[in-house]
């Protein structure tokens, strides 16, 4: 994918996996909603998690966001990146306005008073993982069929 067709990907889609090292070496592999900050990758989590745990010890994470169910549909986004945690209550609670913004009124307005409350109450607990990109890959495999590749 062109930079721009990967930047309309993700914009798009709604669900990343985020890759972090476990303690014993193996990848913890777990689904996050995201919002795109410019060309950042942002998403929240609970601060206890262990996704968290791991980037305190290894600021590394990999992304994949990925569609397609048949084998020429298939295609996607990898990002290898460093990832900064903040924990900042306030600045926790105005992502989490905008993730909700994003997957509960469909980024097109304001969310409910009723979902401010809940992302105000929940931000203590949580924290926003802002993911600076090092490296990519990118593929569609639509591009096979057309001889694009």
């Amino acid at each position: 994918m062109s930079p721009e067709e990967a930047a309309s990907f993700l914009a798009g889609e709604r669900t990343v996996i985020c890759a972090t090292l476990g303690r014993d070496g193996f990848p913890h592999l777990m689904p996050l909603w995201y919002v795109m900050r410019g060309e950042e990758l942002w998403a929240w989590t609970f601060a206890k998690s262990q996704k968290v745990r791991n980037l305190e010890r290894d600021p590394r994470a990999t992304l994949q966001v990925q569609s397609g169910s048949e084998y020429q549909e298939l295609r996607g986004v990898m990002l290898k990146t460093d990832v900064t945690i903040h924990r900042e209550t306030e600045r926790v609670a105005e992502f989490g306005v905008e993730l909700f913004q994003r997957y509960r009124a469909g980024g097109q307005g304001e969310i409910g008073d009723d979902v401010r409350a809940m992302v105000l109450a929940q931000a203590p607990k949580r924290v926003a993982l802002q993911f600076r990109e090092r490296e990519r890959a990118t593929w569609d495999h639509r591009k096979l069929a057309a001889g694009v590749y």
